[in-house]
């Protein structure tokens, strides 16, 4: 079976690291530069998105932020899974919204802004405080604001303002600050015959709005309203795949903050914490394939190596500590890798990531000496 990815990054190298034990073989194709590349060793191996889909059984995406003609054509072939709606839904806050609500599944209050009059009416209908989206490219903290006050509004508009005129498909989604407990997510996968299975809640720690930590978790009541919201906006767009929730917990009562319709940052410690890991059970998804078991076999933390491209070697010599580097060259902030560790109970686990934080630069890894500090 021949798999073809759109966007060449570290989730297309997952999967092809994945799929290779089950004989299929992986191609990715660079949005940017339209060529098709090996995704663990980036060799070009051919040029021209015709020439890829031509070569595909099955074509999917590693991200949401691709060109819609890529998309259309894609479509056109009939080898597209999950689906091109998922995919720009989970690339435009605006549809992404709109899908939320015609599946019935709880998120915050919103509204839509494209003029200073919009601005005036979101804040009138949402309130403040309120977080502010750009709908198309925001991620990892890039293009939201925080509006606290009345005598932010002005500056606030004037950023969001020359945001929207960036782009003639541009607009804001303002959304009510919602004040959670935590945030955790649900990384499931839906077949083509429709069977769901959805892994254990991941807690996850942000810092400066991108994923520092995060963590495998046991609640059957938080689970139990996280399955049946993910069985519902999966099955409301025919879904494919893998696909990720993000909530946010307010006092037991999850709302869903966003949906990612690919394999997921937060669902990586299923690589050594589950039966099956995501990026196994995302292939045999859309290859036709039945779903592996999502069971968790061990505790599990995820920590994200951002920006930076060397480890201390004791981590090689730590029971349960397992690196998977993304081969990129360092960057600030730069997701270069992550770091699974794996313990048989939640007291060793958290042991584990004391003596971790032990071995990690403070600046680099703060949620995990924050986590540190609390036990």
């Amino acid at each position: 079976m021949q798999v073809l990815v759109l966007g060449a990054g570290q989730l297309a190298r997952m999967m092809s690291l994945a799929g290779a034990p089950l004989n299929i073989n992986i191609s990715a194709f660079d949005v940017g530069s339209e060529n098709i590349v090996h995704p663990l060793t980036q060799a070009v191996l051919g040029h021209g998105l015709e020439n890829a889909i031509e070569q595909a059984d099955v074509i999917t995406a590693e991200f949401e932020h691709i060109p819609h003609h890529i998309l259309d054509v894609c479509e056109q072939s009939g080898k597209f899974l999950p689906t091109t709606d998922a995919i720009k839904a989970g690339g435009d806050r605006r549809i992404e919204k709109a899908l939320l609500d015609n599946a019935g599944v709880k998120n915050a209050k919103y509204a839509v802004i494209s003029s200073r009059e919009d601005f005036t009416k979101a804040i009138e209908h949402v309130g403040m405080p309120m977080v502010l989206k750009s709908a198309l490219g925001g991620y990892d903290g890039k293009g939201q604001w925080r509006l606290k006050s009345a005598d932010q509004v002005e500056a606030i508009w004037a950023e969001m303002e020359a945001c929207i005129a960036a782009t003639s498909t541009q607009a804001i989604v303002a959304e009510e600050f919602v004040p959670f407990n935590r945030e955790v997510s649900l990384v499931g996968a839906r077949g083509k015959d429709g069977q769901v299975e959805v892994y254990p809640l991941a807690e996850n720690v942000h810092t400066d709005g991108v994923l520092s930590l995060s963590t495998a978790i046991e609640d059957a009541g938080l689970q139990e309203q996280a399955k049946a919201m993910f069985t519902a906006v999966a099955n409301s767009l025919d879904y494919v795949g893998v696909l990720a929730l993000e909530f946010f917990d307010v006092d037991g009562q999850l709302l869903v903050n966003e949906i990612a319709p690919r394999v997921h940052n937060s669902g990586h410690w299923t690589q050594q914490g589950a039966v099956t890991c995501q990026f196994e059970n995302h292939l045999r998804a859309v290859c036709g394939l039945p779903l592996g078991s999502t069971k968790l076999i061990r505790k599990t933390s995820m920590i994200n190596i951002l920006g930076e491209d060397s480890l201390p070697t004791s981590l090689f010599a730590m029971e349960g500590c397992h690196i998977h580097w993304y081969g990129k060259d360092k960057r600030p902030g730069r997701k270069m890798g992550h770091i699974n560790v794996c313990a048989d109970s939640n007291e060793e686990l958290v042991t584990k990531l004391v003596a971790l934080a032990r071995e990690l630069d403070k600046e680099a890894y703060p949620a995990v000496h924050a986590f540190a500090a609390q036990h």
